[in-house]
């Protein structure tokens, strides 16, 4: 019987703990966190074979060749632009983990100031700052996210030629590069309907893939510009919980000294009166 009732004790104590670290995770944060480490995945994943596809359907179809020398062409800034996105995945991967410390730290604060844990002026200016680089963060997204739309117009406009070609018999279409300043202007790299390289290119999945993979970033993107507005909210409550605990606490350490002051008058006048008496 002891035992059985050691047993349920045990459990019970299990499922309190659980319960209580289950209370302690900061979901608002966790789900950004979410949020934004798909957004990434989805932009830099997506982004990368889509640019790797765009160097394909320019060399196979419009026979933009690499320049011999070190020169800024499509193909070396298509290059720089695989490298940040690298940067772009390794940085946003840490900013995640820190947020989501940061979330941990601020519930502890506002729930009921977990061990010994005070609320520094130094945590206060964490917070600030992390709400200062999100909100940054935010504005760089939007402007990836507006980036991003370019070729999505761009692949829309030639997937749609390729759609309404059977329409458009007696017109002329031609696809020129020369327009997005892919190729200088002394080039002519034109690619018509009727011509077998046009055909062959609407039929190849190369564009498809490519377009599609083009969406697909730009949905990450955007889920990122997401992530960051709930990060910014998060931030912004946590602050202003943060705000208010502190001064509870200052009310709370003040109250306490006073008290603590008003019983040592009290102690000392009874012992005042104790020795008036004897």
């Amino acid at each position: 019987m002891e035992e059985e009732m050691d047993e349920g004790q045990t459990q019970k104590g299990c499922l309190d703990c659980c319960i209580k670290c289950l209370g302690g995770i900061p979901y608002p944060s966790l789900i950004a966190t979410i949020l934004l480490y798909a957004g990434v995945a989805l932009f830099c994943g997506c982004g990368h074979e889509a640019l790797s596809g765009t160097v394909t359907i320019l060399q196979n179809y419009f026979e933009v060749v690499r320049s011999p020398v070190d020169a800024l062409d499509v193909f070396t800034m298509i290059d720089i632009i695989k490298y940040v996105i690298y940067g772009i995945a390794s940085a946003f991967f840490v900013y995640g983990i820190l947020l989501m410390v940061e979330g941990f730290f601020t519930s502890g604060a506002i729930k009921d100031l977990y061990g010994d844990f005070k609320i520094t002026t130094c945590g206060r200016c964490v917070s600030a700052w992390f709400i200062m680089l999100t909100y940054i963060f935010m504005l760089a997204w939007l402007g990836v996210t507006a980036f991003t739309s370019i070729p999505v117009f761009i692949y829309f406009n030639i997937w749609n030629i390729c759609q309404n070609s059977t329409f458009l018999e007696g017109a002329t279409l031609c696809l020129d590069p020369r327009q997005y300043g892919v190729v200088p202007i002394a080039e002519a790299k034109t690619v018509c309907t009727g011509s077998e390289k046009f055909f062959n290119m609407c039929e190849s999945n190369e564009l498809d893939m490519t377009f599609h993979l083009f969406i697909c970033a730009l949905a990450g993107a955007g889920a990122a510009v997401i992530a960051m507005i709930h990060y910014l909210m998060v931030l912004s409550a946590n602050w202003a919980y943060v705000k208010d605990a502190c001064r509870m606490q200052k009310y709370e350490d003040i109250k306490s000294k006073e008290e603590q002051e008003l019983h040592d008058i009290h102690s000392t006048r009874s012992k005042e009166r104790l020795n008036a008496y004897t």
